[in-house]
């Protein structure tokens, strides 16, 4: 089973498309969230991420990555590989 990976972003933000990119690059798929003027999912984004208001917000199987640094981070640590690999049912 894939993990879920879910995504909150703005269409012209550069830091969502460099998370994004890592992602593919990865060949990892994701349910994104296009933020663009949507307040309400905006505010649901922030409730999950703890507070957190700035996009990208980045959840793999509903843990709160954080942002694109912190999702660059942990790929140079070695640790974001592990958590997209298949996991079993």
């Amino acid at each position: 089973m894939n993990p879920n990976v879910e995504i909150y972003t703005w269409s012209s933000c550069p830091f969502c498309l460099r998370a994004k990119a890592l992602l593919k690059e990865k060949g990892v798929e994701y349910e994104e969230y296009v933020l663009d003027g949507d307040e309400e999912g905006r505010d649901k984004m922030a409730q999950r991420a703890n507070g957190r208001r700035t996009v990208p917000q980045i959840f793999i199987d509903d843990r709160h990555i954080g942002g694109c640094d912190d999702l660059y981070a942990l790929d140079s640590q070695g640790e974001l590989d592990p958590l997209l690999t298949e996991k079993s049912a």
